[in-house]
């Protein structure tokens, strides 16, 4: 059993970045944290109380990971589960709740009461209203996609997003909850930020905060480009409310569990920092005029911030949060009015080939701005060449090239994902052609 808050203590203390890998630690295993409290890693963590009235859980990780999760759990306790409480409603943090379930119906216990704030349910039936989308999205933004990773898989060719069935929580509330599960209360409380249905809980017994995904050990995820809207300031007001507590334990859905007053201040002050910057420093510019171009290529959040090793912008990045803060106040129009009602992409891409001399011109150059350097200006003339000529081997062998330089050069999941799959266009359509030349 790793020593989880020996390790967060000295990445913390010493400013130690090791790489993502070591504090997001899809392991499966069960770390006890305090005298019954237990913290199991997967793809997100499920934290786990003892309250002399069954186990409360915040969380149940992803449908692939439950069986995985409940399988340490037991190996730890065989007290029944008497409540799972969702911190939000991402399908990594509720999709084992069916392996919950079905084991409380095997045991004949009684089913676990399910509390989430009320806007969890509608999420719920967003999801199900958008499956192909969100499934999509998803295997972009994780590619290359698999089925453990975007849920159950439900057969050949299936493409479902998120668990089967979702399950829906029996209690909700709407600004706090308060419950006494044996001897233990369970604060909860409402704040928007990732999402708009998330809660954190403060457990006085225990002096500690399950946080859920307002701390992850990543730059937050305020500016995710394919996900709906993001609430960054409102985000940075729940850590400050988190700090005014007082914990002295924190307990992440992801990363590492934190331990010392003075240690979880510090680290909740910083990250609340920086999305507050963030907004102060856009707002600013949004106030005096500036288009959305001139302030994403403006701003930028100091050293003493981003050299943080929980504020690392592997997964999302503080570029993507000013668009996030642009659309937010000030609605998707970005400032370039021939942006307002602009010509198809396709027909732009035309135009610029012919006066570039044709798209494999645009393609060419594009692979120089590379090697120059310049992978910004790259990917706009690659796009413009696929788009210019789309059946185009040569183009698309170019395009992938370029995009495959961006990929490798990018540092967040989130940027990874996207021109690696555009990498991928490009690759399948030089396959099918070869195919069909053989």
């Amino acid at each position: 059993m790793a020593d989880l808050l020996a390790m967060s203590e000295r990445f913390i203390d010493n400013d130690i970045y090791e790489g993502a890998g070591l504090v997001n630690r899809p392991t499966m295993e069960l770390s006890e944290l305090g005298n019954g409290i237990a913290l199991i890693e997967a793809f997100s963590h499920v934290v786990t109380f003892k309250t002399g009235d069954g186990l409360v859980l915040f969380d149940t990780s992803l449908e692939a990971f439950g069986g995985g999760v409940l399988g340490s759990l037991r190996k730890w306790t065989d007290e029944p589960v008497s409540n799972i409480c969702y911190t939000h409603g991402h399908a990594d943090h509720v999709g084992g709740t069916n392996h919950f379930v079905c084991e409380a119906c095997e045991k004949g216990h009684r089913r676990p009461r399910i509390v989430a704030h009320e806007n969890v349910t509608p999420r719920f039936r967003r999801y199900e209203a958008t499956n192909g989308y969100n499934f999509t999205i998803n295997a972009r933004q994780f590619a290359p996609a698999t089925e453990l990773r975007m849920g159950a898989g439900g057969g050949e060719g299936a493409r479902h997003f998120g668990p089967d069935p979702w399950i829906d929580p029996d209690t909700t509330f709407r600004d706090s909850l308060d419950i006494k599960v044996g001897d233990t209360h369970f604060e909860l409380h409402h704040a928007i930020g990732e999402t708009d249905d998330h809660l954190w809980a403060w457990i006085p017994e225990h002096k500690a905060i399950c946080s859920g995904d307002f701390v992850t050990w990543v730059f937050p995820n305020a500016g995710n480009p394919q996900k709906v809207q993001r609430y960054p300031l409102e985000w940075a007001k729940a850590l400050r409310e988190m700090i005014a507590k007082e914990p002295e334990l924190l307990l992440p859905a992801h990363g590492l569990p934190i331990a010392g007053k003075a240690r979880i201040a510090t680290v909740l002050d910083h990250i609340a920092t920086a999305l507050e910057t963030l907004v102060r420093q856009t707002v600013d510019m949004m106030n005096n005029g500036a288009r959305l171009d001139e302030i994403v290529h403006s701003i930028q959040l100091p050293a003493h911030l981003m050299n943080k090793p929980y504020l690392q912008p592997v997964y999302d990045e503080p570029e993507f949060v000013i668009h996030n803060i642009w659309r937010l106040y000030g609605g998707w129009y970005d400032g370039n009015p021939a942006n307002l009602k602009p010509a198809a992409d396709a027909v732009l891409a035309a135009e610029m080939a012919t006066l570039a001399g044709g798209a494999k011109a645009l393609a060419k150059r594009a692979t120089s701005l590379v090697a120059e350097g310049d992978l910004r200006l790259a990917c706009h003339l690659a796009e413009m060449a696929g788009l210019a000529a789309p059946d185009d081997i040569e183009v698309h062998g170019l395009r992938a090239e370029v995009y495959g330089a961006r990929r490798k050069a990018e540092a967040s999941l989130m940027s990874k994902g996207i021109y690696g799959f555009a990498e991928r266009q490009s690759l399948q359509i030089i396959q099918e052609h070869n195919q069909k030349k053989a």
